[in-house]
């Protein structure tokens, strides 16, 4: 028989548990602390002591409080001390910040990037704008680790991008590129751009309190992150959520992964901009234009965004009926489309969504915005720290 925990895993787990809350929660009172984490007083004081003199949090009397006796104290987390640097590899573009425990997006910086940048040639970009970055850290500051989210199929068990239709991407080792070219020794961890988006509105953003949620991610692709039952639903191998590869027209156009008919070639930018007469733009700015001129009153612009809400909302109405969400979230260029298009988007859905599955179901937009590419990121690179909090800081 497997003896029990240790005194030392068990104090290593409750300063993991501790810091968890922190870091989502932000600035916490110890009363708080003991009666979320269920620990005695004396033991969370013990604890968030390890935790100051690790220098991850800091310790402060509230400045106004309205109750008798002595006030507890707050524990927030050392955000401008403690951080990760986040990574976000799109098909235009390439995004790099450093966040703050807690979640707070301390510099950023965005770069343009060629459509047919391999792996080789977008690490050393990344890696020199970072150490400019760099320059700007004060001393005495932590670096935890690096996160990265990328828009393609990643295998979990190293981070090989396996497939990366729209970046022109096959088996492409970013992991390894990218911490050569840092040179740090730390390993970024990485994770693809749709499933570290609903991890982050999950944790902190639109999605937070929601156990069951689809953040819809679209570009010139679209894929999906599911959060089933609280937890991430990534498939075996790491590459769940495709669910732009649905095949949901038999007539439809030939989609860049080699199939026919896939979501992505119905409701993703070269369909929107087919529809709206303008097939040789590309580009988020080309997509903007087009919400822009049905806005303004063009003919042709509405009724390409009416025809991709159209098929939106169909494909939302098959998610909704096999996953059960609270929550759809449209991120990317969906959010887009989604504020142009939400009337065809819910009718589509109604109409063919079960009437129990639709109950509860809300549409949202991130919360975090473009952020929350970078912010779940920068949660990968957090969760060793979170897990055993001494061993990482």
């Amino acid at each position: 028989m497997r003896a029990g925990p240790s005194q030392e895993e068990i104090r290593r787990q409750n300063l993991g548990a501790l810091l968890r809350y922190v870091h989502v929660h932000g600035a916490t009172s110890r009363a708080t602390l003991t009666t979320a984490l269920g620990l005695n007083r004396s033991t969370i004081g013990a604890l968030t002591t390890d935790l100051v003199n690790a220098g991850l949090v800091s310790e402060e009397t509230p400045k106004e409080t309205r109750r008798a006796g002595r006030p507890s104290l707050v524990v927030r987390p050392e955000s401008a001390r403690v951080y990760a640097w986040a990574f976000s590899i799109e098909v235009d573009r390439l995004r790099i910040a450093r966040i703050g425990l807690g979640g707070v997006v301390l510099d950023r910086r965005a770069l343009e990037r060629p459509r047919g940048l391999m792996a080789a040639e977008t690490a050393p970009m990344l890696a020199g704008e970072l150490k400019r970055m760099q320059q700007e850290v004060l001393p005495g500051t932590i670096c935890i680790g690096a996160g990265i989210a990328v828009c393609g199929m990643v295998r979990r068990d190293d981070g090989m991008v396996r497939l990366g239709p729209h970046t022109g991407w096959v088996d492409e080792p970013i992991v390894d590129a990218l911490a050569t070219e840092l040179g740090t020794g730390t390993t970024p961890t990485v994770g693809n751009v749709a499933d570290v988006c609903a991890f982050a509105e999950y944790t902190r953003g639109a999605a937070a309190g929601c156990n069951n949620v689809i953040y819809l991610y679209g570009d010139v692709g679209v894929g999906a992150g599911i959060i089933a039952g609280g937890r991430r639903l990534t498939g075996h191998g790491g590459y769940g959520g495709e669910v732009g590869h649905m095949v949901v027209n038999r007539d439809g156009v030939r989609c860049a992964c080699g199939s026919r008919g896939c979501w992505e070639s119905e409701i993703g930018e070269y369909a929107l901009l087919r529809a709206a007469g303008r097939p040789e733009a590309h580009g988020r700015e080309a997509v903007l234009a087009v919400f822009d001129a049905a806005d303004r009153g063009d003919a042709r612009a509405q009724a390409a965004v009416r025809q991709i809400g159209d098929w939106l909302g169909f494909g939302v109405g098959n998610l909704v009926n096999i996953f059960n969400p609270e929550m759809v979230i449209f991120g990317g260029t969906m959010r887009d489309l989604y504020l142009a298009a939400a009337a065809q988007i819910r009718s589509r859905l109604n109409s063919i969504g079960l009437s129990a599955c639709l109950e509860h179901v809300r549409l949202r937009t991130p919360k975090l915005g473009d952020d929350a590419a970078l912010i779940g990121a920068a949660e990968l690179a957090f969760e060793r720290l979170l897990a055993d909090p001494l061993d990482a800081a």
